[in-house]
């Protein structure tokens, strides 16, 4: 049963303006040259019924939309028959991956939720290059935070930029005076003593990395007690969380929870898309 309810019209409006070049792009990938197919069937005006055919919830319908280029009702789309077909597949695999995407997103969350647990659930910028933004809508629709976006919506601060830097506090202290006040600055540290140094120096977002359950409870509380009503930060728990652990990390003093699993490897929604047939109509040939 594909469950239509999370893919709310009005996330339409939240994708930017360069999305329906990215349908284009795609569209030209998948006929370089000629389109023999096209061909066969022709211009004649058809309608095609999109079906699901494994369980999971519905994202991409933007993209269903754009690719077709056609009036859509529900799960049905019309238009001249080679452009039903020519949009096929690429229509398809959006919608199968977009969903899969939302579908493992929102099963997380559900069970967090039926955990206890009462912050952000997320994403990761661990992406398929060039099939981001798609993921990351799957993301919304089932219910999850995506992140950040990519390196300039926030500056996070990982193992690499710390020694090249120096330490914690320099590597803070260089990313405030580029990034000015209106950009939040994340830092990923191995151990308490390593976050209260990035809380000392400023950061926004603490990363707690690579912890096991019971460490991210111990330094969750230790750190909020230590630093309340001194400084204020989210934390976040991140490194091999999937569904099957990420229960183990709950605790009323983690804010953050991400992972790469809602969207790394997860299986798709399967869908088909099938011209409707006039029974009492013959072949139409195109000249």
């Amino acid at each position: 049963m594909i469950d239509m309810a999370l893919d709310h019209g009005s996330l339409e409006h939240i994708l930017p303006v360069s999305w329906k070049s990215q349908i284009t792009a795609w569209l030209a990938e998948d006929t370089p040259s000629f389109d023999v197919g096209g061909f066969v069937v022709g211009d004649a005006p058809r309608t095609a019924t999109l079906w699901g055919k494994s369980q999971g919830i519905l994202a991409g319908v933007p993209f269903f939309d754009e690719t077709h280029g056609g009036k859509k009702a529900l799960a049905t789309v019309s238009g001249p028959a080679r452009g039903l077909l020519e949009g096929e597949r690429v229509a398809l695999n959006i919608l199968a991956r977009c969903s899969g995407v939302a579908t493992q997103s929102r099963h997380l969350l559900v069970n967090l939720r039926s955990a206890g647990y009462k912050g952000i659930v997320a994403g990761t910028r661990k992406t398929t290059p060039g099939f981001r933004l798609v993921e990351k809508y799957g993301m919304l629709v089932g219910g999850a935070d995506t992140h950040r976006m990519d390196l300039s919506t926030m500056t996070m601060l990982k193992d690499n930029h710390v020694w090249s830097r120096g330490s914690i506090t320099e590597a803070v202290k260089a990313a405030k005076a580029a990034g000015g006040f209106s950009l939040k600055i994340e830092v990923e540290v191995q151990s308490e003593e390593e976050a209260d140094e990035a809380i000392a120096a400023g950061a926004d977002i603490i990363m707690l990395d690579n912890f096991t359950g019971e460490g991210v409870k111990v330094a969750a509380r230790s750190l909020k007690e230590r630093w309340a009503g001194k400084k204020q930060f989210l934390l976040e728990v991140s490194g091999g969380l999937t569904a099957d652990n990420a229960e183990s990390y709950i605790c009323h003093d983690i804010d953050i929870l991400s992972t790469s699993s809602i969207h790394q490897g997860v299986p798709h929604v399967d869908f088909s898309l099938k011209i409707n047939v006039d029974k009492g109509s013959g072949p139409e040939v195109s000249s």
